[in-house]
């Protein structure tokens, strides 16, 4: 079967024509029911659907695992400022040795 929309697309129209959030679970259910795709691919295509939510700037993820349309939004509701978030500091990481310190054979020893 060719379907000519791709699964945000139809994503899209159902939360467009909705005028409102929706619960994940329940657009997917929708797409998945509007694509009809197959039981035995439903599974599969469930994170593959999710994935392509979070990479699509026309939908904003919101608590509770919902989702709308970006552009309903106001931009405080789907801002993540950047610079809160806690980065690794460089002395926590795992120092490697040097390669001088490691006990490696040369290839002449190997034989």
């Amino acid at each position: 079967m060719s379907y000519n929309q791709t699964m945000t697309d139809v994503a899209y129209n159902y939360l467009a024509a909705r005028k409102m959030e929706v619960e994940f679970l329940t657009l997917w259910n929708e797409v998945a029911e509007e694509m009809k795709i197959p039981q035995e691919k439903l599974k599969r295509k469930k994170g593959q659907f999710y994935s392509e939510l979070m990479m699509d700037k026309r939908f904003a993820s919101l608590e509770n695992n919902r989702w709308d349309l970006r552009n309903r939004r106001k931009f405080a509701e789907v801002y993540i400022n950047t610079s809160e978030i806690e980065l690794e500091d460089e002395e926590e990481q795992e120092e490697l040795p040097e390669e001088n310190e490691l006990d490696l054979s040369s290839a002449e020893e190997t034989y």
